[in-house]
């Protein structure tokens, strides 16, 4: 990839960022940033070892979290789960399933309100059967989807003063 030659990735596509764009020109004189937040999208949502942590799930996730962005592209990159049960943890929905339950609940915690987290947050996956190795997984994503969150926000409202 050159500086000024590159194709869209998740973040401009979130952002709704024209590809002749002003902006869009600007991110792809730092192709380190862009490259870099490509692959780190792609570790957490397809990592060569999911930690018991499937892509399917970590999509559903992910999804949840994009829920609370109020932004149809950004949501767009975040496909639903065929599983109904996935799909329903990715819409926003209580699963019924404990383990699902409490994913739910961090993810909804970390995505709208994550000063309230807290060592007994984190116990309560644990308790309901994650790893140490998963909760770090599973941070990882959430802050992943948050950071795109912000950066897309930020970049569509500089999309908006350039053009």
């Amino acid at each position: 990839m050159t500086p000024l030659s590159r194709t869209a990735d998740a973040m401009d596509c979130a952002a709704g960022l024209d590809p002749d764009g002003e902006t869009f020109a600007l991110r792809a004189r730092r192709p380190e940033y862009v490259e870099g937040a490509e692959a780190c999208r792609a570790s957490v949502l397809a990592p060569q070892d999911d930690l018991g942590l499937s892509v399917p799930l970590r999509a559903a996730i992910a999804r949840r979290v994009a829920l609370t962005a109020d932004n149809g592209a950004l949501l767009a990159g975040y496909p639903l789960p065929d599983d109904p049960a996935l799909g329903a943890l990715a819409t926003g929905d209580v699963p019924a399933d404990p383990l699902q339950r409490a994913l739910a609940f961090h993810t909804d915690m970390i995505a709208t309100d994550p000063g309230k987290s807290g060592p007994g947050h984190l116990q309560a996956l644990l308790d309901v059967g994650l790893s140490v190795p998963q909760v770090i997984a599973l941070s990882e994503l959430l802050a992943y989807v948050c950071f795109q969150i912000r950066v897309a926000y930020g970049l569509s409202l500089l999309e908006e003063v350039c053009t």
